[in-house]
């Protein structure tokens, strides 16, 4: 099994809501019949007025994500899938990924077709120059992921560890990170950082996670979007 991340930019000229409607309501379900699983995020009114962290390198950024395992990512089983992705999105590039679960979402199982709790932050990283790919993994994965998980309100934790791109002109991301917290961390930095009504512990959390981040992430080269999160079909389900 093969897992793909795609990410979807919608045509200006369609309304934001409508795009997200025929995404998840006729796009994601006919993915569905040929994929193991699938999951969506959405830029929705649900999350559009958060004050959560967002950050820009790619222009224009992205609007969606598409999250499909299969049996294979090779071009030819492939382009039955992009076919279908094309159809919402003039624009869409694709990457095959290794999946890594540093916290399984057991506080608010998603349910299919249903709208996750809280929200979803999606993160594209690249690598920077300074560090070779193994030096930077090694501080992403084994010293990163523990700040991340101490310094924060996150109750899931996916790291999506990129292996190739699939798409001609695909970004060049080296993974994509998907995290969930609660609703009040939209809008609530306390919540965010896991102190709430605790100032000392909120500006002791921020600071750790930025030198943390400093360490690995060159903030030219990271997209950070809060979604809505919809698991459309899950593994074995």
């Amino acid at each position: 099994m093969e897992k793909i991340v795609y990410a979807l930019w919608r045509d200006t000229a369609t309304d934001r809501d409508a795009f997200n409607a025929r995404l998840k309501d006729e796009i994601a379900p006919r993915l569905a019949e040929q994929a193991y699983a699938v999951r969506i995020n959405l830029q929705d009114a649900d999350v559009a007025n958060g004050t959560s962290p967002r950050m820009a390198s790619t222009n224009p950024q992205m609007d969606a994500v598409v999250q499909l395992w299969i049996a294979s990512a090779r071009d030819i089983a492939r382009q039955p899938l992009d076919a279908i992705v094309a159809e919402a999105a003039p624009r869409f590039a694709a990457w095959l990924v290794c999946e890594s679960t540093a916290i399984a979402n057991n506080r608010h199982p998603p349910q299919p077709g249903v709208r996750t709790e809280g929200f979803s932050q999606v993160v594209f990283l690249g690598r920077p120059p300074r560090l070779t790919w193994e030096a930077w993994r090694e501080i992403w994965q084994r010293d990163h992921t523990v700040t991340g998980i101490e310094t924060q309100a996150n109750f899931e934790y996916v790291q999506n560890l990129v292996i190739r791109p699939l798409t001609y002109g695909a970004p060049d991301y080296a993974a994509m990170v998907e995290e969930c917290f609660p609703r009040a961390a939209l809008t609530d930095e306390g919540v965010y950082f896991d102190a709430p009504n605790d100032p000392a512990k909120l500006a002791a959390n921020q600071q750790q996670m930025m030198e943390s981040c400093a360490r690995f992430i060159d903030f030219d080269r990271i997209d950070c979007i809060p979604t809505s999160q919809f698991e459309i079909k899950r593994l074995g389900r």
